[in-house]
């Protein structure tokens, strides 16, 4: 008896350790058997406390008037599946008839605190059928992607949601993109996860870094062009404006619409036409979008509405051409001038990290998602990279990138250079970079001698 008890306190005490040191091993050992537990045992009578469950059918009850037998009890939604995750539990629910998806959303915080869980979401699956997902710790608060992760052409894994779930930036689904965040809120971070996703793939890099290149420069062996002051990027958006142009032609040279080419085989965008015909995708990086936007004087002016000019036109023709747009900055108002609201318009995704004003929050989400504007301007300063995702859709969801380093990132563009396209039309642009070197490891400088 003595033994079991001492090995009882130590199963504990080290249940307690986990919990506090490694909340992830601790939900893989323990947790997720608890939680499953908990919430089979308290299924029904927490569904009937949230206004749950549908009173039961007529003809029950007169089944049972008619045989004397009690009246049947109210139905919560049956679980078709439980199926634990690394991160908490996923319940796949069959709604009764009269219940609706929203139901289950509003109820979603009360949910949260019956079962004893960080968090809880839910999604409608199809009609009848709904997804609740529950996290069982904050995975945000240290972010562990999975180990694997869906591999697709042009789609990146970003960063992690808050219900365990891995974000991507998939850029055929949403070819442009808007991510605001003030500084040091971890927008750097989030670009350089996507650089470091784009790097293994097929696809042309062209950056815009109007702060002297700081950002995007060293990264600049898997760029295909690069841009680093105003000037250079009115020129460089021209020559992307000539070779969407050029694009198009080619496109209409092969789409061979006759009676017996199949519906499947005319092509309308460079990813219906064949692999050796196909251009290569182009991602244009554009760095603090405010410093392109920003005047002083009348050529300055004029320089300005080109420069916004190009943009537009590529975000509103740009996709079917291959060429995808990801719009960064600390700053995005209606005072930066003509164009920026259209330009807005055509920028489906939104990411938004900690913003200093409300301003930018209700640029960012309040045409598509009002509900996100007040979660976004509510992120604390010191949990950088956390920022709110959201699409043209209206759902909206936290997430955060893992910690990527400047060096981290160098050495894996650095490693995929060989892939780095070499488009004619944006040879003048070419980054200038020095031989190859061998990859740096990631650490921690050491200290001076004294």
């Amino acid at each position: 008896m003595t033994a079991f008890t001492v090995a009882l306190v130590l199963v504990v005490a080290a249940a307690g350790l986990l919990r506090w040191r490694r909340p992830a091993w601790y939900w893989l050992a323990f947790g997720v058997t608890l939680a499953a537990l908990r919430v089979l045992v308290r299924y029904r009578s927490v569904m009937d406390a949230c206004g749950l469950t549908v009173p039961p059918a007529r003809w029950r009850l007169v089944l049972a008037r008619a045989v004397s037998r009690p009246i049947p009890e109210p139905r919560p939604p049956r679980i078709r599946r439980l199926r634990p995750t690394r991160t908490g539990l996923v319940l796949r629910l069959k709604l009764r008839p009269g219940q609706d998806a929203f139901d289950i959303a509003a109820a979603s915080d009360r949910l949260r605190h019956s079962f004893s869980m960080f968090g809880v979401t839910s999604r409608e699956v199809r009609s009848g059928v709904v997804e609740v997902r529950m996290t069982g710790y904050d995975v945000l608060k240290r972010v562990q992607m999975p180990a694997e992760t869906e591999t697709r052409p042009m789609r990146v894994p970003a960063a992690l949601r808050e219900d365990g779930a891995v974000h991507y930036r998939d850029y055929r689904a949403i070819p442009h993109a808007l991510t605001l965040g003030a500084t040091e809120s971890g927008k750097s971070v989030y670009q350089r996860n996507l650089v470091a996703g784009l790097a293994p793939m097929d696809v042309a890099l062209v950056g815009i870094d109007c702060k002297q290149g700081v950002e995007l420069f060293p990264l600049g062996r898997r760029f295909s062009a690069l841009a680093d002051s105003p000037d250079a990027a009115a020129e460089l958006l021209d020559a992307l404006v000539a070779r969407m142009a050029d694009v198009y032609r080619l496109i209409r040279t092969q789409q061979r619409i006759t009676v017996d080419v199949p519906d499947a085989e005319i092509a309308a965008d460079i990813w219906d036409l064949p692999d050796d015909l196909r251009p290569t995708p182009v991602v244009v990086l554009v760095d603090e979008v405010a410093e392109l936007a920003l005047y002083a004087t009348k050529e300055e002016e004029r320089r300005r509405d080109r420069i916004i000019t190009a943009l537009v036109r590529l975000a509103q023709l740009g996709r079917a051409a291959g060429i995808y747009l990801e719009i960064c900055g600390q700053r995005f108002g209606s005072e930066l001038g003509k164009g920026i609201t259209m330009l807005r318009a055509q920028l489906t995704g939104r990411t938004a990290h900690r913003l200093n004003d409300e301003t930018s929050a209700n640029m960012a989400f309040g045409d598509i998602a009002p509900d996100a504007v007040l979660a976004a301007i509510q992120i604390p300063a010191e949990l950088r990279g956390l920022a709110i995702a959201g699409d043209a859709s209206g759902g909206w969801h936290r997430i955060r990138a893992p910690h990527t380093s400047l060096r981290q990132a160098v050495n894996l563009c650095n490693r995929y250079a060989d892939r780095t396209p070499d488009l004619p039309e944006l040879a003048p642009f070419r980054p200038t970079t020095g031989t190859a070197t061998e990859p740096v490891p990631s650490a921690k400088a050491s200290p001076a001698p004294v």
